[in-house]
Order: structure tokens, then sequence, then C-alpha cells
């Protein structure tokens, strides 16, 4: 008798690192081929070697780490308000019966705002300094860290939650060691997403109102029509948006290895 092969291994499809690499290398070569035969303009779209080259020069010139730097500590600062502000609203919202309508309506009134339009608002009542800047960043990423909560929360099962309680599981250690667990590959999908709106109220909120950070040097490099800083601000920013991701991957593969 043939021996009948293993069918139940789940739908579990794997990263490929190298494939990822191998994908943005191509990329990469295939720009700099284009340039190279002159199919691409550089006058308006620069080599990857131009670009390269104006990373190095920036870097040289200690340029790069002012407005690196700058930018790093706001997006940090934004981000981990936000964050945690929207988690701490997310599960009361998800938990208690009392706060999912009010905090729901507000969330779904407010969340639609294009929070790059409130950036001058935020000038007017915090100043120029770095208080509008890190609050249009935690603004940005609540809302969308409440909503991955509840989210979350909602999907953790009940027939587990009803398993604890039977068990005679406390409140609290059900929502420590039920719906904390269940929820949070909700989260950390979430984190991805606050991570790339952080970035983009980043760039928003240093082109209007700051001399430091790779958003005011991008906007310079734009009005000198300086493409090859220009393209070397957004490959910066493009560089920590993959970052930010990798890190986040190695969160789930720590934090979800149950799964």
């Amino acid at each position: 008798m043939a021996e009948v092969p293993f069918r139940g291994g789940g739908f579990a499809p794997r990263d490929i690192p190298a494939a990822s690499v191998g994908t943005l290398v191509g990329l990469v070569l295939l720009w700099q081929a284009g340039a190279s035969l002159h199919w691409i303009s550089t006058k308006f779209l620069p080599a990857p070697w131009d670009i390269a080259r104006a990373l190095y020069a920036l870097a040289a010139s200690g340029e790069l780490w002012v407005h690196l730097s700058a930018s790093l500590q706001r997006l940090a600062i934004g981000w981990a308000v936000g964050t945690v502000a929207g988690l701490v609203v997310g599960l009361v919202v998800g938990l208690f019966t009392l706060a999912r309508s009010p905090g729901m309506a507000v969330v779904s009134a407010l969340f639609p705002i294009p929070k790059i339009a409130l950036v001058p608002l935020f000038i007017i009542w915090f100043g120029i300094g770095e208080g509008s800047k890190v609050i249009t960043l935690a603004f940005g990423v609540f809302f969308p860290t409440v909503i991955n909560t509840v989210a979350g929360v909602d999907g953790v099962p009940r027939n587990l939650i009803r398993m604890g309680q039977s068990f005679g599981l406390g409140w609290w250690s059900i929502v420590r060691k039920i719906v904390l667990p269940g929820a949070l590959p909700a989260i950390l999908s979430g984190f991805r997403i606050t991570t790339s709106t952080a970035i983009i109220l980043l760039v928003a909120a240093e082109m209007i109102g700051a001399e430091k950070g790779i958003g005011a040097f991008v906007l310079a490099a734009g009005n000198l029509y300086d493409t090859d800083n220009l393209l070397a601000g957004i490959v910066l920013l493009s560089t920590i948006g993959l970052v930010l991701s990798w890190v986040i991957g190695r969160m789930e593969k720590l934090l979800l290895s149950w799964r």
C-alpha cells in the first residue's frame, strides 16, 4: 500500500529573506542599467550610483547625521507616545462596554481627518518647536493603533475566554493570559501601518516647520532642483522604513512563536 502523504501542515507561507534582498537589488541594478544606457533621463531621475555618491558626501560632511538624528528622535518619541496612548485606549474600548460606543464614535469621527492638514494647527497650538512635530506623529499613530487593538481584542476566540472562566480564572488573569496574547498578532500588524504613517507625517511636519531633519533636507534639495540629494533623502526614508519593518518582523517571531 502506498504511503499517504501528510496533508495537515496548515496554510503557513514562509518568508524567504534572500528573495526579498534579491528583488530589491535586482530593481536597483535595472535602474542603474537603464540610466547607464540612457533609457532613463538622469536629469529627472538620478542613477543609483549618483545617489550613493550624494549619500557618501553627506555622511563625510556630517550633514547626514545631523538630519538623521533629528528625524529619528522625533520619530521615536512621536510613535511611542501615540502607540502607548492607542494601546491603552484600544484595550479600554475593547474590554469595557461603557467605553466601546463613545470611544469608537470619537475614533470614527477623527480618524478620517487628514493628519497632514492639521500640522499648521498644531504649530499654532504647540509652537514651531519639537512639540508640534511630536504631537503630529502621535496623533497620526494613535487612531490606527486603537482600531487594530480593538479588532485584536474582538478577534480573540470567545470559547477560550469561556474556558478560562470555567477554570476559575479571574478577570485580570483572563486578560493577561488569553486576551492580550490573542490580540497581539493584530496589534503587531498595526505597528507596520503606524510606523509608515509616522514616517509620512514626520516628513510633512519637517517640511512645514523645521530647519533640521530629513523632511527639511528633502524640501531644500527640491527647491534647488538638486535631484541627487533629493533622492538621497528619499532613500534614507525608505531605509528607515525597511529597518523598522525588519524590527517588527523580529518582534513577531519572538512574541508570536506560540502560533
